[in-house]
């Protein structure tokens, strides 16, 4: 899964394979052994995370939903994800 971010420790991922195993639109964080998926919009959809890297993860999906909304297009037609700038 490739990563597409990474930010105080936090890697972000979003894999094309798995678009045709979930429905809505996701990307996994993982941290300090702990692995979720989130919404495009930051939201806790599967997984266990800390408070606080939760409330981090939350914050870059909004500040990155563009770039998010756009990979995920990519992720669909199971072309290659980009890069997202990390939260600063």
């Amino acid at each position: 899964m490739p990563t597409i971010s990474m930010f105080q420790g936090i890697l972000i991922r979003m894999n094309w394979a798995d678009v045709d195993r979930h429905s809505a639109p996701h990307f996994h964080a993982i941290y300090s052994g702990c692995d979720a998926s989130f919404g495009l919009d930051g939201e806790l959809l599967s997984g266990d995370f800390p408070k606080k890297q939760m409330a981090l993860v939350k914050a870059w999906a909004i500040l990155r939903a563009e770039d998010l909304t756009a990979n995920w297009e990519l992720a669909v037609n199971k072309e290659e994800t980009f890069r997202i700038d990390p939260l600063r």
